[in-house]
């Protein structure tokens, strides 16, 4: 997320005074109640429909969920990239690609 869309999601909330709402815990709850609204426009359909029909929804509710991590990221002092690369080093440990590619299998079942 670039700098200045960091900015004006941390304008908006301290222009409305939100700040003293959002403790981690409660960041991490509406993370996860955000991220059931975006899986609630593929219930019942098929991808492909979901993607054809309900994208201006979907676009909503991922925005709702990334603003919200941004806020957890900011609030923990946590850097995305940072966080997000060590992740990723640690998936490619654990599904190397001779032994996860075009598999959908957990790691431990590899």
């Amino acid at each position: 997320m670039n700098e200045e869309t960091k900015r004006q999601i941390a304008q908006f909330t301290a222009d409305r005074n939100w700040d003293q709402f959002h403790s981690p815990k409660n960041l991490a709850i509406s993370i996860s109640l955000e991220a059931s609204e975006l899986l609630e426009n593929f219930q019942w359909v098929e991808s492909e429909e979901a993607v054809n029909t309900r994208m201006p929804q979907i676009r909503e509710e991922l925005a709702d969920v990334l603003v919200y991590c941004e806020q957890l990221c900011a609030k923990l002092g946590l850097d995305q990239d940072e966080i997000i690369q060590a992740k990723m080093k640690k998936n490619a440990a654990k599904y190397p690609v001779g032994k996860s590619y075009g598999s959908c299998k957990k790691y431990s079942e590899l």
